[in-house]
């Protein structure tokens, strides 16, 4: 072509959780070796069931005729309303706050700042978060960053990534203290950069499953406040903590400092397939450009009319039933009993480390670097010679750990995530939480243990 087409961060667009797919389907085929997939967060996939009382909710709204008309561009006016009442609801805090637990933090004398109000026209649907975060980040200028953790959620770290056309800017997140972020990294990174006019964080985190207390999140607001950054939080996994962390919204401790929270139906209800995911806006007006920048968000949803309309039909009546908290507190207490077992999994293995996740869905193991790269012929027992030099020649040029998750598919059919593919410097791999089936989950979590052990042996 005469003229270059290519955006300048298209290169950046990297996700390793779906691009392994496509190894392991190629072994799956080749070798007919049956995977376990343990790369992708889809609750549903992995057996969990629907509760009824929420397919019932469902279905009655399929039967309205509305369900089947646009709704407006910004969202469904009865959504937006439920989801401000209900951020609205999350009151002053000067403690910590046990968001997954269902009940609404309560005010107690001493409290540091008042939380953010927000109304309907301060939320914004769209369908699914992946398609929020590519607006939210292809909005900005070019020019301003947006620091955000390293691990790092592939989605976010890449359309970051990909608006700028730079590798994206991060901040350690300290497997040594629970996975919490080194602020002093977070501040010299800002103070130093005058780039960066956006602090990105997820909480709970995806990958590490760490949940932020509320003094490291009033730090985040205290280095926002005092740089003029907005706040970017990726609260998906608000309501699963477990484990006895407690945490808070972004709205109770922000102040007046702008930010957007992200939220969705994908993994509390779980609905992934509704890709119905919204952003709520904080102190919209404390700023003109950030006022100016929200505006472009809202017309940049006029040109594509509106987000699916029966997911948010169905959010006041899912979220707002007697039985949701109890839903909320259910799922929590079983995904602790899963963090557990998989903690017990790679306990005592030399090399490699797994600390409990206490929010999300994920675990994440770390190898020992030193210990990891000592040597270049690791490899796992496989049965066929021929997929075995097909492995060999595949990781000739890859990360160590993307090593690893290569000879664990070839050895047993498990499919995880390099920690490569995470905008980390960390080697290790990041597995879900999410097999229903007891058995076959403890099963999974042994023979991941096991594998990184005989791996680090070899």
């Amino acid at each position: 072509m005469r003229r270059n087409i290519v955006h300048p961060g298209a290169g950046k667009l990297k996700y390793e959780i779906r691009e392994i797919v496509a190894f392991a389907r190629e072994i799956s085929d080749r070798w007919n070796i049956p995977i376990q997939w343990e790369n992708i967060g889809d609750p549903v996939r992995k057996g969990e069931p629907v509760a009824q009382w929420i397919k019932d909710i469902v279905r009655d709204k399929v039967l309205e005729d509305l369900s089947y008309a646009y709704s407006e561009t910004e969202g469904a006016v009865e959504a937006r309303e439920f989801i401000a009442a209900r951020a609205n609801s999350r009151e002053k805090i000067s403690g910590e706050y046990e968001e997954g637990s269902g009940r609404p933090p309560k005010a107690q004398p001493g409290d540091r700042g008042e939380p953010a109000r927000i109304g309907a026209a301060d939320v914004l649907f769209f369908n699914g978060l992946g398609d929020a975060v590519a607006k939210v980040f292809g909005f900005l200028r070019r020019e301003a960053r947006v620091l955000g953790p390293s691990p790092a959620y592939s989605t976010l770290s890449s359309a970051e990534a990909a608006h700028s056309g730079y590798e994206h800017l991060t901040y350690r997140l300290d497997p040594g203290r629970n996975w919490m972020p080194d602020m002093n990294d977070v501040e010299l990174k800002v103070r130093y950069n005058d780039s960066i006019a956006g602090i990105l964080l997820i909480n709970p985190d995806n990958p590490t499953g760490a949940v932020y207390p509320v003094e490291v999140l009033r730090e985040f607001v205290r280095i926002a406040k005092t740089y003029g950054l907005f706040i970017i939080c990726d609260e998906t996994y608000a309501n699963i903590v477990y484990g006895g962390a407690k945490t808070a919204a972004l709205s109770q401790v922000t102040g007046d400092v702008p930010g957007l929270a992200l939220r969705s139906l994908s993994k509390e209800i779980p609905w992934p397939g509704a890709r119905c995911g919204w952003v709520e806006v904080y102190n919209r007006k404390a700023d003109r450009r950030f006022d100016a920048y929200v505006r472009s968000l809202v017309d940049s949803k006029r040109l594509e009319v509106c987000s699916t309309t029966l997911p948010q039909l169905c959010i006041a009546p899912i979220m707002g039933d007697s039985r949701y908290p109890a839903h909320l507190a259910r799922r929590a207490q079983m995904f602790n009993l899963r963090a557990c077992e998989a903690h017990k999994a790679f306990e005592g293995i030399p090399g490699v480390t797994l600390i409990k996740p206490r929010g999300a869905l994920y675990a994440t193991a770390i190898f020992d670097r030193e210990t990891l790269e000592s040597s270049a012929e690791r490899s796992l027992p496989v049965k066929d010679p021929a997929l075995a030099e097909f492995i060999q020649t595949r990781t000739a040029e890859v990360a160590p750990d993307k090593r690893f998750v290569y000879w664990l598919l070839a050895s047993t059919g498990i499919c995880v995530v390099p920690l490569s593919g995470f905008a980390s410097e960390l080697p290790g791999f990041r597995f879900t939480l999410l097999e229903y089936n007891d058995e076959k989950r403890q099963d999974i979590f042994k023979t991941l243990g096991d594998a990184a052990r005989a791996y680090l042996e070899s």
